[in-house]
Protein backbone atom coordinates (compact mmCIF):
# COMPACT_ATOMS: atom_id res chain seq x y z
CA UNK A 1 0.00 0.00 0.00
CA UNK A 2 1.38 3.39 -0.95
CA UNK A 3 0.52 7.08 -0.90
CA UNK A 4 0.71 8.79 -4.29
CA UNK A 5 0.80 12.52 -4.90
CA UNK A 6 -1.77 13.78 -7.41
CA UNK A 7 -1.06 17.05 -9.30
CA UNK A 8 -3.94 19.46 -8.70
CA UNK A 9 -5.29 21.84 -11.33
CA UNK A 10 -3.82 24.87 -9.52
CA UNK A 11 -0.24 23.57 -9.51
CA UNK A 12 -0.33 22.11 -6.00
CA UNK A 13 -0.63 18.42 -5.17
CA UNK A 14 -2.53 16.20 -2.75
CA UNK A 15 -2.16 12.69 -1.38
CA UNK A 16 -4.08 9.58 -2.42
CA UNK A 17 -3.96 6.28 -0.56
CA UNK A 18 -3.35 3.56 -3.14
CA UNK A 19 -3.70 -0.22 -2.86
CA UNK A 20 -2.41 -2.46 -5.62
CA UNK A 21 -3.64 -5.95 -6.55
CA UNK A 22 -1.41 -8.98 -6.88
CA UNK A 23 -2.04 -9.21 -10.61
CA UNK A 24 -1.87 -6.42 -13.17
CA UNK A 25 -2.88 -4.83 -15.48
CA UNK A 26 -6.07 -4.13 -13.56
CA UNK A 27 -8.99 -1.69 -13.55
CA UNK A 28 -8.76 1.37 -11.32
CA UNK A 29 -11.38 2.33 -8.72
CA UNK A 30 -11.31 5.88 -7.36
CA UNK A 31 -12.86 5.58 -3.91
CA UNK A 32 -14.47 8.81 -2.66
CA UNK A 33 -14.39 9.52 1.06
CA UNK A 34 -17.16 10.25 3.52
CA UNK A 35 -17.03 13.34 5.74
CA UNK A 36 -14.48 11.60 7.98
CA UNK A 37 -11.56 11.86 5.56
CA UNK A 38 -9.33 9.05 4.31
CA UNK A 39 -9.69 7.13 7.54
CA UNK A 40 -9.15 3.49 8.46
CA UNK A 41 -12.53 2.49 7.00
CA UNK A 42 -11.77 4.02 3.60
CA UNK A 43 -8.30 2.49 3.55
CA UNK A 44 -9.79 -0.89 4.44
CA UNK A 45 -12.22 -0.58 1.55
CA UNK A 46 -9.29 0.15 -0.76
CA UNK A 47 -7.41 -2.87 0.54
CA UNK A 48 -10.46 -5.08 0.05
CA UNK A 49 -10.88 -3.91 -3.56
CA UNK A 50 -7.19 -4.58 -4.20
CA UNK A 51 -7.64 -8.11 -2.91
CA UNK A 52 -10.40 -8.49 -5.49
CA UNK A 53 -8.11 -7.44 -8.32
CA UNK A 54 -8.58 -3.67 -8.58
CA UNK A 55 -6.16 -0.79 -8.24
CA UNK A 56 -7.91 1.20 -5.50
CA UNK A 57 -7.11 4.84 -4.85
CA UNK A 58 -8.68 7.17 -2.27
CA UNK A 59 -7.71 10.83 -2.69
CA UNK A 60 -7.67 13.25 0.24
CA UNK A 61 -10.43 15.69 -0.74
CA UNK A 62 -10.16 17.77 2.45
CA UNK A 63 -6.52 18.69 1.80
CA UNK A 64 -7.36 22.30 0.97
CA UNK A 65 -8.78 22.71 4.50
CA UNK A 66 -6.48 20.35 6.41
CA UNK A 67 -4.45 17.49 4.91
CA UNK A 68 -4.61 14.00 6.36
CA UNK A 69 -7.94 14.15 8.20
CA UNK A 70 -8.79 10.77 9.77
CA UNK A 71 -11.94 10.83 11.88
CA UNK A 72 -14.40 8.16 13.02
CA UNK A 73 -18.11 8.17 13.85
CA UNK A 74 -17.45 7.11 17.45
CA UNK A 75 -17.39 10.40 19.35
CA UNK A 76 -19.42 13.61 19.40
CA UNK A 77 -16.23 15.66 19.01
CA UNK A 78 -15.35 13.83 15.78
CA UNK A 79 -18.87 14.27 14.43
CA UNK A 80 -18.67 18.00 15.07
CA UNK A 81 -15.32 18.22 13.27
CA UNK A 82 -16.58 16.06 10.39
CA UNK A 83 -19.67 18.21 9.86
CA UNK A 84 -17.49 21.30 10.02
CA UNK A 85 -15.37 20.01 7.16
CA UNK A 86 -18.52 19.02 5.25
CA UNK A 87 -20.00 22.50 5.61
CA UNK A 88 -16.79 24.17 4.41
CA UNK A 89 -16.10 21.69 1.62
CA UNK A 90 -16.05 23.17 -1.89
CA UNK A 91 -17.84 20.64 -4.10
CA UNK A 92 -16.53 22.19 -7.31
CA UNK A 93 -12.93 21.97 -6.08
CA UNK A 94 -13.62 18.40 -4.99
CA UNK A 95 -14.75 17.50 -8.51
CA UNK A 96 -11.62 19.18 -9.89
CA UNK A 97 -9.49 17.01 -7.60
CA UNK A 98 -11.37 13.85 -8.55
CA UNK A 99 -10.95 14.64 -12.23
CA UNK A 100 -7.24 15.22 -11.61
CA UNK A 101 -7.07 11.82 -9.91
CA UNK A 102 -8.87 10.22 -12.85
CA UNK A 103 -6.47 11.89 -15.29
CA UNK A 104 -3.43 10.69 -13.32
CA UNK A 105 -4.62 7.10 -13.08
CA UNK A 106 -6.02 6.86 -16.61
CA UNK A 107 -2.45 6.42 -17.78
CA UNK A 108 -1.27 4.33 -14.82
CA UNK A 109 1.39 1.84 -15.88
CA UNK A 110 -0.41 -1.00 -14.08
CA UNK A 111 -3.94 -0.10 -15.20
CA UNK A 112 -5.99 -1.72 -17.94
CA UNK A 113 -7.32 1.64 -19.16
CA UNK A 114 -10.66 1.37 -17.34
CA UNK A 115 -11.58 3.55 -14.35
CA UNK A 116 -14.60 3.55 -12.08
CA UNK A 117 -15.50 5.88 -9.23
CA UNK A 118 -17.30 4.86 -6.05
CA UNK A 119 -18.30 7.00 -3.09
CA UNK A 120 -20.17 7.00 0.19
CA UNK A 121 -22.33 9.75 1.76
CA UNK A 122 -20.62 12.97 0.58
CA UNK A 123 -18.69 10.69 -1.75
CA UNK A 124 -21.96 9.22 -3.04
CA UNK A 125 -23.03 12.67 -4.23
CA UNK A 126 -19.61 13.26 -5.77
CA UNK A 127 -19.77 9.89 -7.54
CA UNK A 128 -23.10 10.97 -9.06
CA UNK A 129 -21.54 14.25 -10.20
CA UNK A 130 -18.53 12.42 -11.63
CA UNK A 131 -20.92 10.30 -13.69
CA UNK A 132 -22.21 13.53 -15.19
CA UNK A 133 -19.00 15.55 -15.37
CA UNK A 134 -16.20 13.12 -16.15
CA UNK A 135 -15.30 10.30 -18.48
CA UNK A 136 -15.21 7.66 -15.77
CA UNK A 137 -16.24 4.33 -17.27
CA UNK A 138 -18.76 3.73 -14.49
CA UNK A 139 -19.80 5.27 -11.18
CA UNK A 140 -21.36 4.00 -7.94
CA UNK A 141 -22.88 6.02 -5.12
CA UNK A 142 -23.83 4.73 -1.69
CA UNK A 143 -26.47 6.80 0.15
CA UNK A 144 -25.41 10.04 -1.51
CA UNK A 145 -26.66 13.18 0.23
CA UNK A 146 -28.04 16.05 -1.85
CA UNK A 147 -28.54 14.27 -5.18
CA UNK A 148 -32.18 15.41 -5.26
CA UNK A 149 -30.94 18.97 -5.81
CA UNK A 150 -28.70 17.95 -8.71
CA UNK A 151 -31.06 15.94 -10.89
CA UNK A 152 -30.59 18.19 -13.92
CA UNK A 153 -27.01 16.87 -14.06
CA UNK A 154 -28.35 13.47 -15.09
CA UNK A 155 -28.81 14.59 -18.70
CA UNK A 156 -25.01 14.62 -19.04
CA UNK A 157 -24.52 11.01 -17.88
CA UNK A 158 -23.09 8.90 -20.68
CA UNK A 159 -21.68 5.90 -18.79
CA UNK A 160 -23.30 3.48 -16.33
CA UNK A 161 -24.22 4.67 -12.84
CA UNK A 162 -25.42 2.62 -9.86
CA UNK A 163 -27.02 4.20 -6.78
CA UNK A 164 -27.67 2.48 -3.44
CA UNK A 165 -30.42 4.24 -1.45
CA UNK A 166 -31.25 3.56 2.21
CA UNK A 167 -35.01 3.90 2.57
CA UNK A 168 -34.79 5.14 6.19
CA UNK A 169 -31.84 7.47 5.56
CA UNK A 170 -31.95 10.24 8.18
CA UNK A 171 -30.10 12.58 5.79
CA UNK A 172 -32.14 11.84 2.64
CA UNK A 173 -35.84 12.33 3.25
CA UNK A 174 -38.60 10.20 1.78
CA UNK A 175 -39.50 13.17 -0.41
CA UNK A 176 -35.94 13.46 -1.66
CA UNK A 177 -35.82 9.76 -2.41
CA UNK A 178 -39.07 10.03 -4.36
CA UNK A 179 -37.66 12.87 -6.46
CA UNK A 180 -34.54 10.84 -7.23
CA UNK A 181 -36.49 7.74 -8.19
CA UNK A 182 -38.98 9.64 -10.35
CA UNK A 183 -36.25 11.52 -12.19
CA UNK A 184 -33.75 8.72 -12.72
CA UNK A 185 -35.75 5.49 -12.97
CA UNK A 186 -36.12 4.51 -16.60
CA UNK A 187 -32.75 5.90 -17.68
CA UNK A 188 -31.05 2.83 -19.21
CA UNK A 189 -27.65 3.98 -17.92
CA UNK A 190 -28.79 4.23 -14.30
CA UNK A 191 -29.42 1.33 -11.91
CA UNK A 192 -30.99 2.13 -8.54
CA UNK A 193 -31.24 -0.26 -5.60
CA UNK A 194 -33.23 0.63 -2.50
CA UNK A 195 -32.82 -0.99 0.92
CA UNK A 196 -35.93 -1.18 3.14
CA UNK A 197 -35.45 -0.43 6.85
CA UNK A 198 -31.84 0.68 6.28
CA UNK A 199 -30.48 3.95 7.65
CA UNK A 200 -27.64 6.09 6.32
CA UNK A 201 -24.22 4.40 6.22
CA UNK A 202 -25.52 0.85 6.43
CA UNK A 203 -22.35 -0.26 4.62
CA UNK A 204 -19.88 1.61 6.86
CA UNK A 205 -17.92 -1.18 8.54
CA UNK A 206 -18.30 -0.98 12.30
CA UNK A 207 -20.59 2.05 12.07
CA UNK A 208 -23.66 2.69 14.19
CA UNK A 209 -26.06 1.66 11.42
CA UNK A 210 -23.95 -1.05 9.79
CA UNK A 211 -26.06 -3.95 8.60
CA UNK A 212 -24.09 -6.96 7.45
CA UNK A 213 -26.84 -8.45 5.29
CA UNK A 214 -27.65 -5.24 3.45
CA UNK A 215 -23.98 -4.32 3.13
CA UNK A 216 -23.11 -7.69 1.64
CA UNK A 217 -26.01 -7.45 -0.81
CA UNK A 218 -25.03 -3.94 -1.91
CA UNK A 219 -21.34 -4.79 -2.13
CA UNK A 220 -21.99 -7.86 -4.26
CA UNK A 221 -24.14 -5.81 -6.61
CA UNK A 222 -21.29 -3.30 -6.76
CA UNK A 223 -18.66 -5.93 -7.53
CA UNK A 224 -20.80 -7.46 -10.29
CA UNK A 225 -21.32 -3.97 -11.74
CA UNK A 226 -17.58 -3.19 -11.62
CA UNK A 227 -16.67 -6.51 -13.21
CA UNK A 228 -19.20 -5.98 -15.97
CA UNK A 229 -18.04 -2.49 -16.89
CA UNK A 230 -14.32 -2.45 -16.09
CA UNK A 231 -12.95 -5.85 -16.98
CA UNK A 232 -13.84 -5.71 -20.67
CA UNK A 233 -10.89 -5.24 -22.96
CA UNK A 234 -10.25 -1.63 -23.94
CA UNK A 235 -10.75 -2.58 -27.57
CA UNK A 236 -14.16 -4.12 -26.91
Amino acid sequence: MTVQNIPASDGQSFAAYTALPAKTPAPVIILIQEIFGVNAEMRAKCDSLAQRGFIAVCPDLFWRMEPGIQLTDKTEEEWVRAFGFYQRFDVEKGIEDLRATLHTFRGHALGNGKIGVMGYCLGGKLAYLMAARSRADCSIGYYGVGIEDLLDESRHIKNPLMLHIAEEDKYVSKGAQKKILQALTGNPLITIHTYPDMDHAFARGGGQHYNETAAQTANQRTLDFLDRHLRRSVAA
